[in-house]
């Protein structure tokens, strides 16, 4: 992804593309998986911690990223589908390499719906599961 369409997807979101957000997107995009807020802080040396979490926060708000609990109580951060509404709703398996530390998105890993009791109603669902990844296997 090119700044000029980074620049075009943070305005289709509705976020004015300052410098600060078009790289957290730019990373993110690069990283091609979930990341968590100490992940970006090692990416973006230039930008400090306080910087990084304004501008995810704002990401959230407009959608253009989702975020999820990684299984260490720690959040991960990933993008949302380019064009309209995110899908942050169509729940799918996180993966968590215990060895590297990083999360991967395993979209084609759907989950099966949950029957939840009378009266309860579920907001978000996250299902992690904790291993090895194959890179880290390999090794």
């Amino acid at each position: 992804m090119n700044r000029n369409e980074i620049v075009e997807h943070l305005a289709s979101k509705g976020v004015k593309p300052t410098a600060n957000r078009i790289l957290v997107l730019k990373a993110l995009h690069e990283a091609n998986r979930p990341m968590s807020l100490k992940a970006l802080e090692m990416k973006l040396l230039s930008m400090d911690k306080s910087s990084i979490f304004r501008v995810l926060t704002l990401f959230l708000e407009h959608e253009v990223v989702h975020s999820f609990e990684d299984g260490r109580g720690l959040l991960n951060y990933e993008l949302c589908g380019h064009h309209g509404p995110c899908k942050h709703d169509e729940n799918h398996i996180h993966f968590y390499c215990e060895i590297c530390q990083r999360s991967f998105c395993l979209e084609d890993a759907q989950m099966q719906d949950v029957q939840l009791p009378e009266g309860f109603e579920a907001h978000a669902m996250s299902f992690v599961i904790k291993g090895v990844c194959a890179e880290c296997k390999a090794k």
